[in-house]
């Protein structure tokens, strides 16, 4: 027990002194005396600081350390007290020891809180707790004051309905209002809500706030679509467990949950231990708690986990694919022998198999295909219907493990391990020409199988080779452009990063150059990080240093373009490469040892100039000496690429030193004799070469002059074209007779991998063919064609070379995999070098469209407005598009994404989109992107089909047709969707946000207003702006602060304009934390600062509260202590109101600053708001 002194001062002459040493004794005098103990307030002033000044000696004797025990001692002693005198004084006590600093405020605070005697019951203690509480919380710092209210409202509610406990609640909301006082600012509001949010009961216990009801639409959405099952676990938070509720939601179709699964593991128990399958077993015990027993559900009647009634039907579709009879043969191209079966398993069949005979199918198969590729002296290859079959099955995603995984992870090694070329062969061939919808990260690991095998010395082979060089450039510029980056950076971060790069063909790394340039523009990429993509850039310079023409850069983004200026490579001397071609043909005319020849020509290190040899002889011999052939298979095919570069430059330079057409059209002969009659070169490896080239302007156009000359005016090429899609459909899952016509073009058109001319009969070359299953020159030029297309869209020179091109073998994109994929690529990177070139928009569009009209029906692409369109003459481009045609197309897409598609219906497995929407929105695209409008017409028509058309438009549909404009929008090109940033200045310039009085924050709210019917122009760009921003990649998102910046914050003058920006920009804080740190540090700054511009130019400001609190909002979810010290600057130029509200970010804040803290005013009616502790 303390000893406690109590002095008496009856007057002001007159004292007596009264040491009082145990409680019961002092409160007994002062009993016994009370009728003669006269109390002034001069009396009471004079014992409180009496008695304060022996308790700070007593606390000063103290060690810091045991404070805290002392206090409880202390605080037992206050709550144990029965006189309301020594209540306050004691709590007075407490009082001055905070004022002096003696003892911290929020200790005092904490300790008194967490007794176990501070109660309501325990009325006058409780009642003068509350009252100290609220005299000295504001020594408390920020910090210390959100624990306090944390404290409060945790441990002291009051549940009592009597009136008599009225004093109790006024006294605990005394405080609680003083901390939440915006002028006292005790602390953040944005914390004082979040303390207060944890402990509300929460009805909807939703996983984000603006889930206002159960998603399983787009649960339901989400699972419709292939490879969402790492979506779907994130959605469902799998990883988490299962609570009571969404368990008992799920025990409803227990029986049918149960019977999937099992159907899934069905096929793979004997093959795994158990203890792979107990977190399934464990199911039983959550799902089926009772002991009833389980009933089969009428889903299946299969009986494919019962070997007696399942092994017999399965052996028998085996046999039927595979053969069963080694004299049952049939051929392929080049005279090799296959197994017999030629029909595969139809999709049907295929589709009505269980999981588990599925998985047992494909087993079978790639049992059966390793076998035959370890069985070295099989001289039969595997059967067509095997090999098709085989395809089908691996489009199945529920037998994923064996079927694409293990295709790629396990066959494709088995196979090169026991070097079975053809049967390597046979699986590029696949993924090439039938497989759809490969996850990216399988098709970037191929790719690196691919490289990887094409430097190896078995593989140099020339029709292996080929195919390796083919499927991987199919696989480059199959690329995604939102697949670039994430999966080039993911490999080029691991180990033996550079896999995925060519080391040797210069033409495969260029390509992945144009990737790289294709995909940073549709993503916008470029606009934030480039780090990524120069470590790559440097990494192809490496391994194969090259440059590129002026016309070619000129359409990179702007970080590859640097790139490659600041690491040109100096060109070849075309007159020394002249000089040097001319005396090597002299050595080849002179000498005469064959060995010699050989050993001279075909040495490493010797200039790779055999190829132009070859066409000189050809030009002035008619003829090639057959010690050429044998000369051409010591070099091999990988070395010979670089002899068809040193080739390409060199016939260009021909060209243009001859100046005579005569000499073009022996010059031309020559090369088409080179491919077609001594099949020394392939037409799809040289144009590829030739249009990739570094040549700049009467070179390149001579360089597309030869490509003309051999693809169109030439007809070997073009009479293959014109046969093949006379006869085939590129509908291959639906055919059973596909083998038949594939051998009949070959019968046709036998294609030569080998230097098959006239050769030494002393010594002939043997060749082994390899089997060709789907393949020929006119599937394998379809990728070359795309990058020629290209090449010729960026020299406007040779736009006639390009018509004559698309209008005599544009028919191939018949089998083009990706056609509106590649159109959308075309329209969108070529944006600006299209503007004003409309009909060469429309020839393109309209080359697709021709290629598919005996496949499709009309509607399947493109909109019946813009069909008409393409039967105008060809002059007529003058088509203004009314806005009612806009209406019309982005109702299709809305449409289609709510499930009434308009498009005809097809297998989405073998479709180049996995679904309709997907279809809809790149149709759209196409459609919009090749309108003779300029891109900004077309913006704002897209925009006004909301901002102005939305009477037009079903009101309960109106997010979804929000929802469709910025899904269409962030599509675009940039040119399209900047529309969305004039308009928004225009709201910001316009004198609609100053007059909407008090309340334009619920006219800023979309749903709000449209419920009751008051919507606005303000409130639609709002969910449209809001619409765009949510779906546009971060690249094209990371441009909004340098938007505000520049175009934003000059116009912002006034406090209504700064709050409609915070309601713009506020729901992506979030995202920008995640994906782009930086873009939102930078965009915090920009806000302070404009803040900084409105508290000078507004005399009043009437949300500086909610304006503060996004503030606080900002520091306390994202950025920290980021930006403190580049907006503290700015804070201390705000008006003090501002400061106050703000010290908690600034420099200034309470908790670096004195003692000197605010407390409660002395007169809350008065002026002073904020006073301090009394001296």
């Amino acid at each position: 027990m303390f000893n406690t002194t109590v002095a008496y001062r009856p007057n002001n002459t007159v004292s007596k002194t009264y040491h009082i040493w145990h409680e019961p004794q002092g409160e007994a005098v002062e009993e016994g005396f009370a009728g003669y103990i006269m109390h002034t307030p001069q009396s009471l002033q004079w014992k409180q600081d009496h008695n304060a000044d022996i308790m700070t000696k007593l606390w000063a004797n103290i060690p810091q350390e045991n404070h805290v025990s002392g206090l409880k001692v202390y605080a037992n002693s206050y709550f144990d007290s029965r006189n309301v005198d020594r209540v306050d004084l004691l709590a007075g006590l407490l009082e001055a020891m905070a004022e002096k600093t003696v003892l911290q405020p929020k200790l005092i605070c904490e300790t008194l809180l967490d007794h176990d005697k501070m109660t309501h019951n325990n009325r006058k203690s409780f009642i003068r707790t509350f009252k100290l509480i609220r005299k000295i919380v504001g020594g408390v710092d920020y910090k210390g004051c959100r624990d306090l209210l944390r404290m409060i409202l945790q441990k002291q509610s009051i549940d009592s309905l009597n009136a008599s406990s009225l004093p109790q609640v006024e006294a605990v909301t005394s405080v609680v209002s003083y901390i939440l006082d915006r002028n006292a600012c005790l602390l953040p509001s944005y914390l004082a809500v979040n303390e207060i949010t944890k402990i509300s009961v929460d009805v909807n216990n939703w996983p984000h706030w603006e889930i206002q009801e159960p998603q399983s639409g787009l649960l339901r959405y989400v699972l419709e679509q292939p490879y969402s099952r790492d979506m779907v676990g994130t959605m469902l938070g799998l990883n988490k467990q299962l609570k009571d509720k969404k368990l008992s939601k799920i025990r409803e179709t227990r029986d049918h949950l149960m019977w999937v699964l099992l159907q899934f593991i069905s096929g793979s128990i004997q093959k795994n231990p158990l203890s792979d399958f107990l977190p399934v077993l464990k199911l039983y015990d959550l799902l089926y708690p009772d002991n009833s027993s389980i009933a089969v559900p009428d889903i299946s009647t299969a009986n494919s986990t019962n070997p007696q009634l399942f092994n017999l039907p399965m052996s028998i579709l085996v046999e039927s694919i595979c053969g069963n009879n080694s004299k049952n043969t049939c051929f392929l191209p080049g005279n090799l022998v296959a197994a017999a079966p030629t029909q595969p398993l139809s999709m049907n069949l295929l589709d009505s198999l269980t999981v588990h005979a599925k998985m047992s199918l494909i087993h079978s198969i790639v049992s059966r295909v390793i076998r035959h590729a370890k069985n070295n002296k099989s001289t039969t290859a595997l059967a067509p219907a095997l090999v098709e079959t085989y395809s089908r099955l691996l489009v199945y995603m529920e037998i994923e493990s064996l079927g694409i995984k293990g295709f790629i992870s396990q066959l494709l090694p088995t196979v090169f391990t026991s070097q079975a070329w053809g049967i390597l062969h046979t699986l590029l061939e696949m993924f090439s020409y039938r497989l759809h919808h490969i996850q990216p990260h399988y098709r970037v690991q191929l790719l690196g199988h691919l490289h990887t095998l094409s430097s190896m010395p078995m593989t140099n082979q020339n029709q292996l080779h080929l195919c390796v060089e083919s499927t991987a450039l199919r696989l480059i510029t199959g690329l995604g452009s939102a697949e670039v980056q994430p999966q080039l950076s993911r490999i080029f971060s691991e180990p033996k990063a550079t896999g995925f790069l060519s080391q040797d063909s210069e033409e495969l790394n260029r390509v992945l150059v144009l990737t790289l340039a294709r995909a940073m523009h549709v993503t916008g990429s470029e606009s934030f990080s480039s780090t990524w993509c120069k470590d790559i850039l440097s990494a192809i310079i490496q391994s194969t240093p090259h440059s590129w023409p002026s016309h070619t850069t000129a359409c990179f983004p702007a970080c590859l373009n640097d790139f490659f200026k600041t690491t040109a490579i100096p060109r070849e001397d075309k007159n020394s490469l002249k000089r040097n071609v001319d005396t090597e043909y002299k050595k080849w005319r002179t000498m005469a040892n064959e060995n010699d020849i050989i050993a001279h020509f075909s040495m490493q290190g010797t200039p790779p100039l055999f190829l132009c040899i070859i066409w000189k002889s050809l030009i002035e011999d008619n003829r090639i000496q057959p010690i050429a052939y044998r000369v051409l298979e010591r070099i091999g095919p990988r070395a010979l690429s670089a002899h068809l570069r040193t080739f390409c430059d060199f016939i260009v330079f021909e060209f243009c030193l001859a100046g005579n057409q005569n000499y073009f059209q022996r010059y031309i002969e020559a090369i088409n004799d080179m491919i077609w009659k001594n099949n020394i070169l392939t037409i799809d490896r040289l144009v590829l070469c030739l249009a990739l080239r570094n040549l700049e302007n009467n070179e390149a156009r001579l360089a597309f002059y030869i490509i003309y000359q051999i693809l169109v005016r030439s007809t070997d090429f073009k009479n293959r074209v014109s046969d093949f899609l006379q006869n085939n459909t590129p509908d291959h899952w639906l055919q059973s007779n596909w083998h038949e016509k594939h051998m009949n073009f070959h019968k046709m058109y036998p294609e030569k991998f080998f230097y098959e001319g006239i050769q030494d009969l002393n010594s002939p070359i043997q060749h082994q063919y390899l089997p060709v299953y789907f393949g020929n020159i006119c599937l394998r030029f379809i990728p070359v064609l795309d990058i020629l297309i290209h090449r010729l869209i960026e020299m406007l020179a040779v736009q006639k070379f390009l018509e004559s091109i698309l209008d005599n073998v544009g028919g191939l994109y018949k089998f083009h995999d990706r056609p509106i994929t590649y159109l959308y690529n075309t329209l969108h990177y070529y944006d600006s070098k299209l503007a004003g070139r409309a009909p060469l928009k429309r020839r393109l569009v309209n080359t697709i469209v021709l290629a598919h009209r005996d496949i499709h029906a009309d509607h399947w692409f493109l909109t019946e407005d813009y069909q008409k369109y393409l039967q105008l003459s060809a002059d007529s481009t003058n088509w203004i598009p009314e806005q009612d045609y806009y209406i019309r197309l982005i109702g299709r897409l809305v449409e289609t994404i709510d499930g009434k598609s308009p498009f005809p219906n097809c297998d989405w497995r073998f479709n180049e989109f996995p679904n309709p929407a997907a279809h809809a929105l790149h149709a759209t695209c196409v459609e919009l992107m090749a309108l003779p409008v300029s891109s900004q017409a077309v913006g704002s028509a897209v925009l006004d089909v909301v901002l102005k058309s939305s009477t037009q438009l079903p009101r309960d549909k109106l997010l979804g047709w929000i929802n469709a404009v910025g899904l269409v929008l962030t599509a675009l090109p940039e040119t399209y969707w900047n529309v969305l940033n004039e308009k928004i200045l225009e709201m910001i310039k316009s004198p609609m946000l100053m007059n909407m009085g008090g309340s334009f924050f619920e006219m800023f709210d979309f749903m709000s207003c449209q419920s009751m019917f008051v919507e606005n122009t303000c409130s639609y760009l709002v969910a449209v702006a809001h619409s765009v921003w949510h779906h546009a990649g971060i690249g094209q998102l990371s441009v909004l602060p340098q938007f505000v910046k520049e175009k934003v914050k000059p116009c912002v003058q006034a406090e209504e304009q700064f709050l409609f920006l915070l309601y713009l920009i506020g729901p992506f804080l979030s995202r920008f934390n995640f994906e782009r740190t930086r873009c939102l540090l930078d965009l915090t700054v920009e806000m302070y600062e404009i803040l900084a511009s409105i508290d000078k130019s507004c005399e009043h400001l009437h949300h500086m509260d909610i304006i503060t609190d996004f503030l606080y909002h900002i520091k306390y979810m994202f950025v920290g202590d980021g930006v403190k010290n580049d907006v503290d600057k700015v804070i201390r130029t705000l008006r003090p109101a501002l400061q106050l509200r703000l010290r908690f970010i600034s420099h200034t804040a309470i908790d670096e600053t004195p003692v000197n803290t605010p407390r409660e005013p002395l007169n809350p009616g008065g002026d002073n708001k904020q006073k301090y502790f009394a001296d």
